[in-house]
């Protein structure tokens, strides 16, 4: 299998554009990631197009990254559209060069399990996080931890609005540009920590758009409850939900309890509301922390289950 390097687009324009290091918090709850750096060498596997994109809602301009699937620009495929799956943190998604501390691999992962013919090919959008603002921009409501584990507080809490950014703005761009397919069928949504929070809360705010749900490590217990409450009232729930969490995330061991617990009762939830195994999928992985590298090696696992054939 070859490796290429990204096919990165508007290349001065993203130079000038490069974000700040993400926020990290002292209990691990907060994903790492970093703008590029010229020591590390590019990683990506495939076309990976990487597309400067302003907002109105934030008024800022973060990059796109869309990797797309083997012989996607061939003739043959140019009425082919393809299922695609809108993730957080696109920093730390595909290329090492981006990411202080590691990457998902998503590229190599979604290559090999179509390979694999384990799954079909996939569109993958990674939206950038927009530096020092995560926190505000993935919290629809605030973290009771903040206090206790001396985690930063964000000044607004815009998840709403995140929500609105993403389904005004980047999907319509996104399905103006690129050949995806329509429908919760074919639409998915994933995250890590707060990026996990913000992409559960989205499919559940908004039933009948995201047919498929990839949520590592989130902290569930966001407005003391609220999420888990949202959980009990959508309407419809999505076709497939992948949650995973590891029982060492942080350092804090009681706290890594509480973790594992709300994982527990978003399961009882969702199991009480008529999903079963075929259709919800929880994972505790024993030991596991809270990094790139822990996501990266659930990722097959998790894929295969929400889009196995």
């Amino acid at each position: 299998m070859s490796r290429f390097r990204a096919a990165i687009f508007v290349t001065l324009l993203a130079s000038s554009l490069r974000l700040p290091a993400q926020e990290k918090a002292p209990t691990g709850t907060e994903s790492s990631s970093s703008q590029a750096t010229a020591e590390k060498e590019h990683t990506v596997l495939g076309v990976l197009e990487i597309v400067p994109f302003t907002s109105k809602i934030f008024h800022n301009t973060r990059m796109l990254r869309v990797w797309l699937p083997a012989n996607y620009g061939s003739p043959h495929n140019a009425h082919r559209t393809y299922p695609v799956l809108y993730m957080q943190d696109a920093q730390n998604l595909f290329d090492d060069a981006t990411s202080n501390a590691g990457e998902w691999h998503v590229d190599e992962t979604v290559d090999h399990l179509v390979g694999s013919f384990k799954i079909p090919p996939m569109i993958v959008v990674g939206i950038d996080y927009p530096g020092q603002q995560r926190s505000s921009e993935y919290l629809p409501y605030p973290d009771p931890h903040h206090k206790q584990y001396d985690v930063p507080v964000p000044q607004q809490y815009r998840g709403k609005e995140y929500v609105t950014f993403l389904l005004t703005e980047v999907m319509p761009f996104i399905e103006k540009k690129y050949r995806v397919s329509r429908g919760a069928a074919n639409t998915g949504i994933g995250g890590a920590s707060y990026g996990g929070v913000i992409s559960l809360y989205t499919a559940l705010l908004h039933p009948g758009i995201f047919g498929h749900v990839l949520v590592e490590s989130p902290v569930l217990g966001v407005g003391d409850g609220q999420l888990l409450q949202d959980a009990e009232k959508a309407t419809p729930l999505p076709q497939k939900i992948f949650v995973a969490m590891g029982t060492n995330e942080t350092k804090y061991p009681e706290y890594n309890a509480e973790l594992v617990k709300d994982i527990t009762e978003l399961q009882t939830i969702l199991r009480t509301r008529g999903m079963g195994p075929d259709r919800l999928k929880v994972v505790v992985e024993e030991g596991a922390v809270h990094n790139e590298g822990a996501w990266s090696r659930r990722l097959p696992e998790a894929l295969i289950f929400l889009y196995g054939r």
